[in-house]
């Protein structure tokens, strides 16, 4: 098993994810350009940002490896 994940063609190592949204970012603001896409929040205030089948997979990929 990989220690990355890929996530909006990124390759995220899964030790550097600190919790992943449950429901898709919401902001209000016609700025906001992250609107409906699921947050990984990462260590060093970093994120990535998800649909929910990539954030699904780094669920799924954290149990398995923590579950080892």
């Amino acid at each position: 098993m990989s220690v990355f994940s890929v996530v909006d063609d990124k390759h995220v190592p899964r030790y550097r994810v600190l919790w992943n949204a449950d429901v898709p970012h919401f902001f209000g603001a016609e700025a906001c350009t992250f609107e409906g896409h699921d947050e990984i929040r990462l260590e060093g205030d970093e994120s990535v940002w998800s649909n929910a089948e990539e954030r699904d997979t780094m669920l799924d990929s954290i149990n398995q490896w923590q579950d080892r």
